[in-house]
């Protein structure tokens, strides 16, 4: 039975709680959504006895799961009921529930490590987030919820829980388990908290280097992607201009998602790129790259609460969490286009890659692709010499044929 216009026990907070969602620039018919999805779930907290000073984040996403949505509501109510109970949190109506021993134990040693990532190692937060998470995977696979013992580890150990990896539904393509999970264990040994070295029985990922032609989209292929994202009346000058970051000057997604506001010198007409191993560097603006900035400034870009260039359109308009929305903008202007994607896989790095090649074809120099591209080995540049068909041709001996006597 719907009882979605009486009061519950969580109309007290609504107006504190939408004040806040305000301040961060939410709309108002999403607040007005918002409000009658948590008076239903107001109505089922009356229902089962329990009071707004009970709630913990986890309860009230395994509550939230209860209540029916429709298949295209864009609004998760455990996720809003996870967001209700973070204010209920901040305003001192209900408290975390303290953290158990092996919790404590557990956050501390991720604590400390993460801080090794990023003060030792240097990493990028996005590198920082999957080292941390196959990190934490690790040790909820071996210890569960107990007190850990870190001198326990073995290479038993570390074989079984890659043996886990593998065994998942869709496989990791890459190195990634591996080169995350030797900089865990590096760690631990170098604390002093294994007795041995357990990031040596790490298998290896066989990846022979070079073995695989760059996958990429003709001139014309990229101008018609660009022009079909362009034309998105939503939101196409952000989509646009990220594109053409990456189309015109070969920037990965990661650095396109993590440019600030700051880093565009108009007067200088540079920007600066927050590179691989917080590496910076400086690059000229191209004119048709500048204007396509200026006008997702100008026409989209409404956030007061960040200095990051580009952020979601959604409400509280924040940076995004990953560089997975480029590829999503990939995939919908292949399909709208009709254009082939060079792989099964549609990933940022096409663009870039593009780039290269098309540049080599053009008589671009491997020094001059390299030093765009801000690669720090050459040998890095060398797979798009591959890609140099009349280079390669001028320099191709001829086929011996032994003549028959």
């Amino acid at each position: 039975m719907e009882m979605s216009g009486q009061p519950t026990c969580l109309d007290p907070y609504f107006v504190s709680f939408e004040e806040s969602l305000t301040s961060k620039s939410y709309k108002p018919a999403t607040l007005e959504n918002y409000r009658y999805l948590l008076r239903r779930f107001g109505h089922l907290l009356d229902a089962e006895g329990i009071a707004p000073s009970a709630l913990t984040l986890d309860l009230a996403v395994e509550l939230g799961r209860r209540l029916p949505t429709t298949p295209k509501s864009q609004i998760k109510v455990p996720n809003l009921a996870r967001l209700f109970v973070a204010h209920l949190i901040e305003i001192g109506v209900t408290t975390r529930p303290p953290l158990t021993p092996a919790q404590a134990e557990r956050t501390d040693l991720l604590s400390k490590f993460e801080t090794y990532l990023h003060r030792q190692r240097g990493l990028s937060p996005r590198t920082i987030y999957h080292v941390m998470r196959f990190a934490d995977r690790f040790l909820k696979h071996r210890f569960g919820e107990d007190m850990l013992d870190l001198p326990a580890l073995n290479v038993r150990d570390v074989v079984a829980f890659m043996e886990h990896l593998l065994a998942r539904k869709s496989p990791f393509r890459d190195k990634t388990p591996a080169t995350h999970l030797r900089s865990f264990f590096q760690y631990l040994f170098a604390q002093g908290l294994t007795t041995t070295n357990l990031s040596l029985s790490v298998p290896s990922t066989h990846k022979p280097w070079g073995s695989r032609l760059p996958r990429y989209l003709s001139p014309p292929e990229v101008e018609a992607v660009l022009a079909s994202v362009r034309g998105n009346p939503r939101r196409g000058a952000r989509d646009y201009a990220m594109l053409m970051l990456m189309a015109r000057l070969g920037l990965r997604a990661p650095e396109v998602i993590a440019m600030q506001l700051d880093d565009m010198d108009w007067r200088a007409g540079e920007l600066l790129v927050r590179g691989k191993g917080q590496r910076h560097d400086r690059l000229p603006i191209p004119p048709d790259v500048g204007e396509a900035i200026i006008r997702y400034l100008q026409q989209e870009r409404t956030s007061t609460t960040t200095r990051t260039l580009f952020v979601t359109h959604r409400a509280p308009n924040r940076p995004f969490k990953d560089s997975q929305v480029i590829n999503t903008i990939l995939k919908e202007a292949f399909a709208a286009t009709g254009v082939k994607p060079p792989t099964p896989y549609v990933g940022s790095h096409v663009l870039r890659h593009s780039l290269a090649t098309n540049l080599v074809r053009s008589g671009a120099s491997l020094e001059e692709i390299g030093d765009l591209l801000r690669h720090r080995s050459r040998a890095t540049t060398m797979i798009y010499a591959k890609l140099d068909t009349d280079g390669l041709r001028s320099i191709a001996q001829p086929w011996i044929v032994r003549e028959e006597s």
